[in-house]
C-alpha cells in the first residue's frame, strides 16, 4: 500500500538485498533515510556500494555510522585471524549451522540505531533486509526476532510512549534469492551497483567462492538473466 510523503529509514549495507528492500520502500511512497554503518567489516566497498545505491534510487538522506565491532571480534567479517569460509566449507556448498560470519549482536545494535534516529525524524517506519531462507543460520534475520525487537521499540522510546508506532518492515525474510531478484528486477534494481562479496576487493571485486558469492550466483541462474556482478576472476 503507497503511503504519502512519509519518512523511513532504510538499512542500506550495499548489497543485493538491501538495493530491493530500498526499492521497494521507495515504490511505496516513503521518503527515504539510508543508514549504513562502518562497523570495521574487512573491506568498506559495500559502503561505497551503499551511497551509489542510495543515490541511483534518490533516497532523501544517506548517512553512514561508524561503529567498531572489531573491538568484540567473534565474526570472520570483524577478525582477521578468522578465515571467510567459502563454498566448499560444507558438503552441500553452504554452512548448515550458524556461520563464522555471523557478527554477535550486528542486527541488535543497527535496528536500535535506526530506531533512534528514525525517532529524531519523526519517523515510525525502519525497513532492515533480513532473510530467513538462504540465512537461516542467523538468530538475528529470523522473524520471531523481529517481532521482539519491534516490541521493544514501542515500550523503550519517547516517541511510542508519546502515542507514536513504530514498524519494522522486512519485505524479504520468506523469500529465495531467484525472487528477490526478480522483484528488484521489476522496481528497476541495477545490482551492478551492489557488492555482496564478503571479502571483496577494495574496487568492489567479488571473490566468486564464499557464501555469499555463490548464493547470489545461484539467485540470477535461477531467475536466468545474466550476472552483472563483477568478478576478480
Amino acid at each position: 500500500m503507497a503511503v504519502s510523503n512519509e519518512k523511513a529509514v532504510v538499512l542500506v549495507s550495499g548489497g543485493l538485498d538491501s538495493a530491493t528492500v530500498l526499492a521497494v520502500a521507495m515504490e511505496r511512497g516513503f521518503d527515504c533515510y539510508c543508514l549504513a554503518f562502518d562497523y570495521g567489516q574487512r573491506h568498506r566497498s559495500e559502503l561505497d556500494a551503499s551511497l551509489r545505491v542510495s543515490e541511483a534510487q534518490g533516497a532523501t538522506e544517506h548517512k553512514v555510522v561508524e561503529l567498531d565491532l572489531r573491538a568484540i571480534g567473534g565474526s570472520a567479517l570483524t577478525d582477521e585471524a578468522i578465515a571467510v569460509p567459502d563454498s566448499t566449507s560444507s558438503p552441500d556448498g553452504l554452512e548448515n549451522d550458524i556461520p563464522v560470519t555471523y557478527v554477535p549482536a550486528r542486527n541488535t545494535v543497527f535496528l536500535s540505531i535506526a530506531l533512534g534516529w528514525a525517532e529524531v525524524l519523526g519517523a515510525s517506519d525502519i525497513f532492515i533486509g533480513v532473510n530467513a531462507v538462504d540465512y537461516s543460520g542467523y538468530p538475528d534475520c529470523r522473524p520471531e526476532y523481529i517481532t521482539a525487537f519491534e516490541t521493544m521499540a514501542n515500550l523503550a522510546t519517547r516517541a511510542s510512549v508519546e502515542g507514536r508506532h513504530f514498524s519494522i518492515h522486512t519485505p524479504l525474510i520468506s523469500l529465495a534469492k531467484e525472487a528477490i531478484i526478480t522483484r528488484g528486477l521489476e522496481l528497476g534494481v541495477d545490482y551492478g551497483l551492489t557488492v555482496s562479496c564478503y571479502q571483496a576487493s577494495p574496487a568492489g571485486l567479488a571473490c566468486g567462492h564464499c557464501d555469499s558469492c555463490v548464493i547470489r550466483k545461484r539467485g540470477f541462474a535461477a531467475v536466468g538473466v545474466s550476472d552483472p556482478t563483477a568478478y576478480q576472476q
